[in-house]
């Protein structure tokens, strides 16, 4: 995992609260009814051959992501109202009203580290990436303010080597943005790393969830 140092420079922060549309959608690390009816209609039109077990993995966002492509749409790994119609299946229970409060500085900030750390990786991988600062945050062992969590000594390179003052792309800002609203690609993974370039023994002792992209995330 890549490792960072510094302290988080001082901002005007403006608290926001936001009631927002929930994720009218279903995507990776979802599970239950609305996967299983996604998964089957890919099965049904020779996008996939594993079985329909109702969890949005591997498997199920290369056989949407191909789908996607075939059929014009945005290839995002996301079935959202688009691909769900093309699907021919109608999704129960998305697009419910959820409140969520969080600080415009902060989103900035999380996107930023996205777009140092993931840019070029499959969206879902750059909501991951988002994620595990958001999950390192609700974790005891880690410190509970986004800023203090990409900011925490020896945490990021991209902190180090100065790419966290790049500026973030959309689909960055979307993904800090989506992980905020609740997406966990990662099912609540505290580390990544790439495993083409870590070098510490520490972090392959870690428990390995998924890998996504470039990335291993873990526990």
């Amino acid at each position: 995992m890549r490792r960072m140092h510094g302290t988080a420079a001082a901002a005007l922060l403006l608290a926001l609260c936001f009631a927002v549309q929930g994720r009218a959608a279903v995507a990776w690390g979802d599970k239950g009814e609305n996967v299983v009816k996604i998964q089957t209609r890919l099965k049904q039109y020779g996008y996939m051959d594993a079985p329909a077990d109702g969890i949005f993995g591997q498997e199920t966002y290369n056989a949407v992501i191909w789908f996607q492509k075939k059929n014009g749409l945005k290839a995002d790994g996301v079935v959202g109202p688009a691909t769900a119609a093309a699907l021919g299946i109608r999704l129960n229970g998305t697009g419910t009203q959820t409140a969520v409060s969080y600080n415009e500085s902060e989103v900035y900030t999380l996107a930023r580290l996205v777009h140092a750390e993931a840019r070029g990786e499959p969206y879902v991988g750059q909501v991951a990436v988002a994620a595990v600062v958001l999950n390192r945050v609700r974790s005891s062992f880690f410190p509970n303010t986004i800023s203090a969590v990409i900011y925490q000594a020896g945490a990021f390179d991209c902190v180090a080597d100065g790419q966290i003052n790049l500026s973030p792309d959309g689909d960055a800002i979307r993904a800090a943005r989506d992980a905020m609203n609740g997406w966990d690609p990662t099912g609540g993974c505290v580390y990544y790393y790439n495993p083409a370039t870590a070098t510490s023994a520490w972090i392959w002792s870690r428990e390995v969830r998924l890998c996504i992209g470039a990335h291993c995330f873990a526990i």
